[in-house]
């Protein structure tokens, strides 16, 4: 992986890693990145989950609901 590209700083002190990069290291919206000062330049690597992703997907997506009790029995809604 050899691509090598310049930008610009703005007032903000933002930049904005080229797209060819992003798309080889799978950055996105939202993605994180860390910040290494090493000698005179600064080493930006992106930063893996904390958590690995469930291979189901469970607890991915989230909800306005409140939980359901673990102790819940779904019959006792039939019970007259």
């Amino acid at each position: 992986m050899d691509v090598s590209s310049t930008c610009s700083i703005t007032s903000k002190g933002q930049v904005t890693i080229p797209k060819a990069l992003r798309q080889q290291l799978g950055l996105g919206r939202g993605s994180r990145v860390s910040f290494q000062l090493v000698g005179d330049h600064i080493e930006v690597r992106p930063c893996k989950p904390q958590q690995p992703m469930s291979a189901s997907g469970f607890g991915l997506l989230k909800s306005q609901r409140p939980p359901v009790p673990v102790d819940f029995d779904p019959a006792s809604l039939l019970r007259p």
